[in-house]
């Protein structure tokens, strides 16, 4: 008697080699940013109309906590790829952010609301991160800016859709349950997808082993090495790392200013919703053309570029504030598209200059540096607002913003060539970039 086995498929590096498991993994990352979503348009009113906030920075706290605790969970999750399987940290990530919806819909007091964020803030550095690591492990050197522009794109247009249908469902229901329950559909089929997705321990294996320029074996592939590696000690991951900082910084500042801004000017929940909403559909939408673009033409530009968009659109907020719908309309265009331009393009080129080797712990400094962006934004944003008032806040994230896409400028290379490299029975083929 003769016993049938079936063969294992070759593991590949590509896009279109992999692209079911591709799929799955956008898919789940939509999930991820409908997640967070939830918060957008809602939380910081329910602080002032629900619980009686009256402090901006009281107010911001839930931001402060979210950017703290998903920036720390970034860290740690690089360090844990070396320990667990990234299909393990992803459904953790899951697990832990399953009571966060039904915190949000009836929490009795402000102080649940800050503690749900901490479970969000680890569900998104973990499952975040993990979507980010795996879709980059599948395909390889020579699409990784258009891979990264579709896992950005999934997760924050499903941020924008979220922002925007809570605002409608707050209006027709109030701010509390009904627009934070929808996140129970989120939780469930998050983590029903990451149990069903395959890991990617093979295809890293795989990248290692072909890798064109081998370890050094002076190159320390350890966490603390590798923070100060992409924190300061390489230029050009430096400049990334710092933009990724800001960038996230003036977007922890509009999760909190601009609904208080915006109802301060007369407009309604459902327009607000609009303005948080529009932002990151378009910040989602644009990261598939961007991504793609940085291949073709290079990081540097678009980051560039993208930094100095973004601080126009603080301009146009304020500029047009007594029409205030179309300066916020105005605004969010400007700063989604120059977040599209910056998101996806700064993974990138983090991981155009690490190598495979340590590059899962270079990802988590860079995200660890972008996410305490979140929580520096809604501090600033606080002490500003509460001590000089919600327009001065907005000067300041166009100035910080305009600055650090100077830095980028001055500080990052452009990034390597990359080669055609043979992958076992496939041939990953990357071009030279000019």
């Amino acid at each position: 008697m003769t016993t049938t086995t079936t063969a294992t498929p070759p593991v590949r590096l590509g896009l279109r080699e992999n692209w079911a498991q591709f799929t799955l993994l956008v898919v789940v990352n939509v999930c991820v940013g409908a997640l967070v979503g939830l918060e957008r348009t809602t939380v910081p009113l329910i602080g002032t109309d629900v619980f009686g906030l009256t402090s901006d920075l009281a107010v911001f706290s839930f931001i402060i906590a979210f950017g703290l605790t998903k920036a720390l969970t970034n860290l740690a999750a690089g360090a844990l790829t070396a320990r667990f399987r990234r299909k393990q940290l992803l459904v953790t990530g899951w697990l832990i952010g399953v009571p966060v919806p039904f915190v949000l819909a009836y929490a009795p007091s402000w102080g649940w609301i800050v503690a749900a964020n901490v479970l969000l803030g680890i569900n998104q550095g973990l499952a975040w991160s993990m979507t980010v690591n795996m879709k980059i492990d599948l395909v390889g050197p020579a699409r990784r800016g258009l891979a990264t522009g579709l896992n950005e794109a999934a997760g924050y247009t499903a941020v924008g859709a979220t922002a925007l249908v809570t605002g409608y469902l707050g209006t027709a229901y109030g701010l509390r349950p009904v627009p934070e329950l929808i996140g129970v559909v989120f939780v469930v089929a998050g983590l029903a997808l990451a149990l069903v997705v395959r890991d990617t321990a093979a295809h890293v294996a795989l990248e290692l082993a072909q890798h064109p320029k081998p370890l050094s074996s002076e190159e320390n592939t350890g966490l603390a090495a590798t923070f100060t590696r992409t924190s300061w000690r390489h230029r050009s991951l430096r400049g990334a790392s710092q933009a990724g900082f800001v960038n996230n910084l003036n977007d922890g500042l509009t999760w909190g200013v601009f609904p208080l801004l915006f109802t301060d000017h007369g407009l309604g929940l459902a327009a607000v919703g609009l303005i948080k909403g529009l932002y990151p559909i378009l910040w989602g939408i644009g990261q598939i053309p961007t991504g793609h673009l940085s291949d073709r033409i290079g990081r540097k530009p678009l980051i560039v570029s993208g930094m100095l968009v973004q601080a126009a659109g603080f301009v146009l907020a304020l500029a047009l504030l007594d029409r205030p719908l179309l300066a916020g309309i105005l605004s969010a265009v400007a700063l989604g598209i120059g977040t599209a331009m910056v998101y996806p393009t700064l993974i990138a080129s983090i991981s155009d200059h690490a190598h495979p080797a340590w590059r899962a712990n270079a990802l988590g400094t860079y995200r660890f540096w972008r996410d305490m962006g979140y929580a520096a934004g809604a501090l600033v944003a606080g002490v500003l607002a509460d001590t000089l008032g919600l327009n001065a806040t907005v000067v300041a994230a166009a100035v910080l913003t305009a600055v650090s896409g100077l830095a980028a400028a001055y500080w990052i290379k452009d990034r390597p060539a990359t080669t055609s490299v043979t992958i076992g029975p496939a041939t990953t083929h990357g071009g030279s970039h000019k």
